[in-house]
Protein backbone atom coordinates (compact mmCIF):
# COMPACT_ATOMS: atom_id res chain seq x y z
CA UNK A 1 0.00 0.00 0.00
CA UNK A 2 0.60 3.78 -0.64
CA UNK A 3 0.11 6.16 2.27
CA UNK A 4 0.24 9.82 2.44
CA UNK A 5 -0.06 12.12 5.25
CA UNK A 6 -0.19 15.81 3.97
CA UNK A 7 -1.96 18.92 4.69
CA UNK A 8 -1.01 22.22 6.31
CA UNK A 9 -1.74 21.25 9.97
CA UNK A 10 0.79 19.69 12.26
CA UNK A 11 0.63 15.47 12.81
CA UNK A 12 2.35 14.17 9.35
CA UNK A 13 6.00 13.14 11.15
CA UNK A 14 3.66 12.22 14.52
CA UNK A 15 1.17 10.20 11.96
CA UNK A 16 4.62 8.29 10.43
CA UNK A 17 6.33 7.54 13.86
CA UNK A 18 2.66 6.16 14.55
CA UNK A 19 2.75 3.99 11.36
CA UNK A 20 6.58 2.64 12.55
CA UNK A 21 4.87 1.43 16.12
CA UNK A 22 2.26 -0.16 14.65
CA UNK A 23 4.14 -2.07 12.24
CA UNK A 24 6.84 -3.05 14.82
CA UNK A 25 4.35 -4.15 16.86
CA UNK A 26 2.71 -6.18 14.15
CA UNK A 27 6.23 -7.99 13.09
CA UNK A 28 6.98 -5.88 9.91
CA UNK A 29 10.15 -4.95 9.20
CA UNK A 30 10.91 -1.29 9.26
CA UNK A 31 12.83 1.51 7.51
CA UNK A 32 12.66 5.44 8.01
CA UNK A 33 14.17 8.25 6.37
CA UNK A 34 13.75 12.30 6.59
CA UNK A 35 14.43 13.65 4.08
CA UNK A 36 14.63 17.69 4.92
CA UNK A 37 15.66 17.06 8.94
CA UNK A 38 19.41 17.06 9.45
CA UNK A 39 20.58 14.59 12.37
CA UNK A 40 19.99 15.85 15.45
CA UNK A 41 17.79 17.90 15.20
CA UNK A 42 14.64 16.28 16.12
CA UNK A 43 13.43 14.53 19.35
CA UNK A 44 12.11 11.51 17.34
CA UNK A 45 15.37 10.82 15.97
CA UNK A 46 16.91 9.83 18.92
CA UNK A 47 13.99 7.28 19.57
CA UNK A 48 14.17 6.44 15.83
CA UNK A 49 17.51 5.60 15.95
CA UNK A 50 17.33 3.26 19.46
CA UNK A 51 14.07 1.49 17.15
CA UNK A 52 15.00 0.97 14.33
CA UNK A 53 19.33 1.52 14.07
CA UNK A 54 20.60 1.31 10.86
CA UNK A 55 17.12 1.18 9.27
CA UNK A 56 16.90 5.11 10.21
CA UNK A 57 18.35 7.81 8.74
CA UNK A 58 18.10 11.30 8.99
CA UNK A 59 19.30 12.50 5.42
CA UNK A 60 18.24 16.25 4.72
CA UNK A 61 20.20 19.56 5.17
CA UNK A 62 17.57 21.28 7.22
CA UNK A 63 15.51 24.02 6.09
CA UNK A 64 16.11 24.78 2.32
CA UNK A 65 15.82 28.66 2.26
CA UNK A 66 17.62 29.57 -0.42
CA UNK A 67 18.19 28.94 -4.15
CA UNK A 68 22.20 28.85 -3.98
CA UNK A 69 21.42 26.17 -1.28
CA UNK A 70 19.92 24.20 -4.01
CA UNK A 71 22.71 21.80 -5.02
CA UNK A 72 23.17 20.30 -1.74
CA UNK A 73 19.69 19.75 -0.91
CA UNK A 74 19.52 18.08 -4.18
CA UNK A 75 22.71 16.21 -3.42
CA UNK A 76 20.98 15.16 0.09
CA UNK A 77 17.72 13.93 -1.29
CA UNK A 78 19.48 11.84 -4.02
CA UNK A 79 21.54 10.17 -1.08
CA UNK A 80 18.47 9.82 0.79
CA UNK A 81 16.66 8.21 -2.03
CA UNK A 82 19.07 5.65 -3.21
CA UNK A 83 19.18 4.91 0.69
CA UNK A 84 15.51 4.32 0.63
CA UNK A 85 15.74 2.19 -2.39
CA UNK A 86 18.20 -0.08 -1.14
CA UNK A 87 15.66 -0.82 1.64
CA UNK A 88 12.60 -1.99 -0.62
CA UNK A 89 14.40 -5.50 -0.55
CA UNK A 90 14.55 -6.23 2.96
CA UNK A 91 11.60 -4.00 4.62
CA UNK A 92 8.32 -4.50 4.47
CA UNK A 93 7.76 -0.93 5.10
CA UNK A 94 9.40 2.05 4.17
CA UNK A 95 8.60 5.70 5.42
CA UNK A 96 9.62 8.53 3.89
CA UNK A 97 9.10 11.22 6.22
CA UNK A 98 9.14 14.78 4.44
CA UNK A 99 9.28 13.34 0.74
CA UNK A 100 6.75 15.93 -0.12
CA UNK A 101 8.67 18.69 0.81
CA UNK A 102 11.47 17.48 -1.07
CA UNK A 103 9.11 16.92 -3.80
CA UNK A 104 7.50 19.91 -4.05
CA UNK A 105 10.97 22.34 -3.71
CA UNK A 106 11.96 20.44 -7.05
CA UNK A 107 15.05 18.33 -4.41
CA UNK A 108 13.18 15.01 -5.20
CA UNK A 109 11.70 14.37 -8.53
CA UNK A 110 8.27 12.83 -9.55
CA UNK A 111 9.83 10.41 -12.05
CA UNK A 112 12.48 9.40 -9.24
CA UNK A 113 9.66 8.94 -6.82
CA UNK A 114 7.10 6.93 -9.43
CA UNK A 115 9.83 4.72 -9.75
CA UNK A 116 10.30 4.54 -6.24
CA UNK A 117 6.27 3.55 -5.60
CA UNK A 118 6.44 0.86 -8.42
CA UNK A 119 9.31 -0.94 -7.39
CA UNK A 120 8.12 -0.88 -4.13
CA UNK A 121 4.54 -2.37 -4.97
CA UNK A 122 6.91 -5.37 -7.03
CA UNK A 123 8.41 -6.38 -3.66
CA UNK A 124 5.02 -5.60 -1.45
CA UNK A 125 6.63 -3.18 0.27
CA UNK A 126 3.86 -0.37 2.08
CA UNK A 127 5.30 3.10 1.22
CA UNK A 128 4.42 5.93 3.83
CA UNK A 129 4.75 9.46 2.37
CA UNK A 130 4.54 12.96 4.53
CA UNK A 131 4.66 16.45 3.76
CA UNK A 132 2.37 19.25 2.79
CA UNK A 133 1.24 19.73 -0.73
CA UNK A 134 1.03 16.39 -1.88
CA UNK A 135 0.73 16.35 -5.87
CA UNK A 136 -2.65 15.36 -7.24
CA UNK A 137 -1.00 12.40 -9.33
CA UNK A 138 0.15 11.15 -5.92
CA UNK A 139 -3.43 11.40 -4.33
CA UNK A 140 -4.58 9.22 -7.35
CA UNK A 141 -2.03 6.64 -6.86
CA UNK A 142 -2.22 6.58 -2.96
CA UNK A 143 -4.42 3.80 -1.33
CA UNK A 144 -4.53 5.61 2.12
CA UNK A 145 -4.43 9.81 1.77
CA UNK A 146 -4.96 11.94 5.51
CA UNK A 147 -5.05 15.87 4.90
CA UNK A 148 -4.18 17.51 8.65
CA UNK A 149 -6.20 20.43 8.27
CA UNK A 150 -4.61 23.49 10.20
CA UNK A 151 -7.11 24.94 12.76
CA UNK A 152 -5.09 27.07 15.21
CA UNK A 153 -1.37 27.08 15.69
CA UNK A 154 0.54 29.15 18.40
CA UNK A 155 3.00 30.69 15.45
CA UNK A 156 0.15 32.49 14.63
CA UNK A 157 0.53 34.56 18.16
CA UNK A 158 3.75 34.45 17.40
CA UNK A 159 4.80 32.19 19.91
CA UNK A 160 8.48 30.06 19.04
CA UNK A 161 8.50 26.55 18.31
CA UNK A 162 8.66 24.16 21.45
CA UNK A 163 10.83 21.49 21.55
CA UNK A 164 9.19 18.15 22.31
CA UNK A 165 5.57 19.42 20.78
CA UNK A 166 7.07 21.18 17.52
CA UNK A 167 10.65 19.16 16.47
Amino acid sequence: MILVYTGNGKGKTSACLGQVVRALGSGLRVAFAQFMKESGCAGEQQVLERLLGADFLAGGCGFFRREDERPRHRSAAEQTLLWARRQLADHDMLILDESLYALRAGLLLREELESLLLEAREKSCHVVLSGRGAPDWLLETADLVTSMEEIRHPWQKGLPAVPGVDF
